[in-house]
């Protein structure tokens, strides 16, 4: 077997990137930004360019103490309700120190359901208080293999408390996915959803 060293082991050195090496790009599709509404809604540039798309969650700040959910359509927008997998974990830390914990959150799952999926925990509605996260979600325009998600986020939660919410499962359809809504489970919201497909 052949050994490779490198002539220079200084990584300041490096300048491009060796021609072998292939990696993705994120490719800026859209940019909505929410003021006081109710929901934002992805209904074009989902389809077969990408195997990937990211949506970037910038200063989520709701107007009441509320969760960001999501759902999934197979027409356009005009339905929301693919039947959806789901699970997910917190690692949580009080403001005041008074609890620190790493924990499955049953609650939140779901099991062959057609509801809004959990993106968020309860989002703390403060002046300062807000969530900031992204998801992807994989080959949505598959019509042979269901369609799987993760989510990772951070919010200030209303306890105070810093918590890292992690959301994943699968979009229970071999229909091609095409339309993605963003939403909270009460009021409105102010913020930014960036979507990007990966290259």
């Amino acid at each position: 077997m052949a050994l490779n060293f490198a002539n220079n082991n200084s990584l300041s050195a490096i300048d491009t990137k060796p021609s072998g090496l292939s990696g993705g790009s994120m490719n800026l599709i859209s940019t909505q930004t929410a003021s006081s509404s109710s929901t934002i809604s992805f209904t074009s540039g989902i389809d077969s360019t990408y195997d990937e798309y990211v949506f970037k969650f910038i200063n989520i700040h709701p107007s009441t103490v509320a969760q960001l959910k999501c759902n999934f359509s197979v027409d356009g927008g005009s339905n929301y309700n693919v039947t959806k997998t789901t699970t997910s974990f917190v690692s949580q830390h009080a403001e005041d120190n008074s609890f620190a914990s790493v924990v499955y959150q049953a609650v939140r799952d779901l099991a062959q359901s057609t509801s809004d999926m959990w993106i968020s925990s309860s989002i703390k509605s403060d002046n300062d208080g807000n969530f900031s996260g992204q998801m992807s979600l994989y080959n949505p325009s598959s019509t042979v293999f269901v369609k799987h998600f993760i989510s990772r986020g951070n919010c200030m939660s209303s306890d105070p408390a810093s918590v890292d919410d992690y959301f994943a499962g699968y979009g229970n359809t071999t229909s091609a996915i095409n339309a993605v809504i963003f939403r909270l489970n009460t009021g409105t919201f102010d913020g930014v959803i960036k979507m990007y497909g990966v290259s």
